[in-house]
């Protein structure tokens, strides 16, 4: 009996001894199924290693500073925002997955397919509905920044966030470069709030959470969250958003394999996985993000995630020849406190 039970051991040994690891560079927000992740790791005897890296600007920064020894074999969270500077760096190789037919056209950024859509979602202003039930909403994108609501406002910093970037460049969309420095002006002048990132703004500032601020960025899939993690307490959403056009901007992130890889073939699989049908429709209620995948179902609570009928939409390449010069622009207009006049 005992020499069985030792035998076992020695096989479940040698074999995790044997299985291959792939190190697999994260944002924070990156979350599956655990069962989906064993079961890929038991079919395919590959071992994942999720490395966390920060916000998706951070992880993008530690894979092209380590570019020459990479600390992963796959980047997954690199969002449009950021596409750009991710591919001038250099730090993918292409890989033409079967699974990109199956693609919505629109999260397709990267037409040499170094990075590879996995979801996408709308970063958006949400308000709290009770604390508007008997006071009035803004009507436009422009009157947010009027003083009765700017107060009421909780941003995101660009320079550290990505919703607080996002946001900054659906402003710059909807009114133009100028426009927009003069758009945050107001709201600077008007009271507006900067946090840090969003978890900050969201459960810290925003009314909903004990906060003071009822209009907060976040995005356009919180109002389902708000219903599935109340456990049945809302039938309805209590936050709503304020899809004004250009106002909640198109946000898609990818995933790519690193250049120096020794693993290049068990991470195709990956991102083989990564798009299958199982893991496309796992995502939504782990991420709170739209699958990429054209044929995944969505659940249902995602009947409360709108979709924008005119969102804001910037190319990689505009945002990346601007992304660092814009953001200046921000923190000169808004932290420091310069007339948007003497701003370039």
């Amino acid at each position: 009996m005992w020499k069985k039970w030792w035998l076992v051991a020695v096989v479940l040994v040698l074999g995790l001894a044997q299985a291959e690891e792939l190190r697999v560079l994260t944002h924070d927000s990156f979350a599956l199924s655990k069962s989906l992740i064993q079961q890929f790791e038991q079919e395919t005897g590959i071992k994942l290693r999720f490395i966390k890296g920060g916000d998706a600007g951070e992880t993008l920064n530690k894979a092209i500073l380590t570019k020459d020894a990479p600390i992963a074999d796959v980047l997954y969270g690199v969002d449009n925002t950021f596409l750009s500077r991710a591919l001038e760096a250099g730090i993918f190789v292409p890989y033409v997955s079967p699974k990109v037919r199956n693609l919505k056209s629109e999260t397709i950024l990267d037409p040499t397919l170094h990075a590879i859509p996995v979801d996408y979602g709308y970063v958006a202003l949400n308000y709290d509905k009770d604390y508007f039930k008997n006071r009035p909403l803004p009507k436009t994108f422009a009157e947010l920044s009027d003083p009765e609501f700017a107060r009421l406002l909780v941003v995101e910093n660009p320079a550290t966030s990505s919703p607080g970037l996002a946001f900054l460049l659906a402003t710059i969309d909807a009114f133009g470069e100028k426009g927009a420095l003069r758009f945050w002006a107001k709201l600077r002048d008007g009271g507006v709030r900067v946090a840090k990132g969003w978890s900050e703004a969201y459960f810290a500032d925003f009314t909903r959470y004990g906060g003071d601020r009822p209009i907060v960025v976040s995005y356009t899939t919180s109002p389902a969250a708000e219903v599935y993690f109340s456990e049945g307490k809302y039938k309805e959403p209590p936050t709503g958003n304020l899809l004004f056009p250009k106002s909640a901007f198109f946000q898609v992130e990818f995933v790519g394999i690193l250049k120096g890889t020794k693993h290049r073939q068990a991470a195709e699989r990956f991102i083989d996985w990564l798009l299958s049908k199982k893991v496309q429709e796992d995502i939504p209620l782990h991420m709170w993000v739209f699958p990429a995948r054209r044929d995944a179902r969505l659940p249902e609570v995602f009947k409360f995630a709108e979709i924008p009928t005119e969102p804001a939409k910037l190319d990689p390449e505009t945002i990346a020849r601007n992304r660092e010069r814009w953001i200046d622009a921000w923190q000169a207009v808004v932290i420091e406190g310069k007339d948007p006049e003497d701003v370039r």
